[in-house]
């Protein structure tokens, strides 16, 4: 859900987000890029960008106004099933079936470090 409350984003199995107004219930626009099923979204901070997470092994930033893919966020060699955004709107973290968590910058997307041992 986004911080104004006015939108929700759904993961799906097959292969998109979707952003549903709240107020309606209407559907607003649907997320299409990944090649497997979204496990995992987490709206950011300032409810400007969407990151999912895929089966596909990749996660992926979204512009929230428009749909489009800001960039993909590669290195997991299983599935990401979480994804999350810190409270700063900084850095997001994904976790993955790999048995590892990674740590990237939201603005470009740079790898910072891998968590392992989970």
């Amino acid at each position: 859900v986004t911080p104004d409350g006015e939108y929700a984003v759904t993961a799906s199995w097959d292969k998109t987000a979707r952003v549903w107004r709240l107020a309606d219930g209407k559907l607003v626009r649907t997320l299409e890029g990944h090649s497997a099923c979204v496990t995992s979204v987490c709206v950011t901070p300032d409810g400007k960008h969407v990151v999912t997470g895929s089966e596909d092994r990749t996660a992926r930033v979204w512009r929230l106004a428009d749909g489009k893919l800001v960039r993909t966020l590669e290195g997991h060699s299983n599935s990401v099933t979480s994804v999350y955004v810190t409270p700063d709107g900084k850095h997001v973290v994904t976790g993955s079936e790999d048995r590892t968590a990674r740590v990237w910058r939201l603005d470009d997307g740079a790898h910072v470090r891998t968590l392992e041992g989970h």
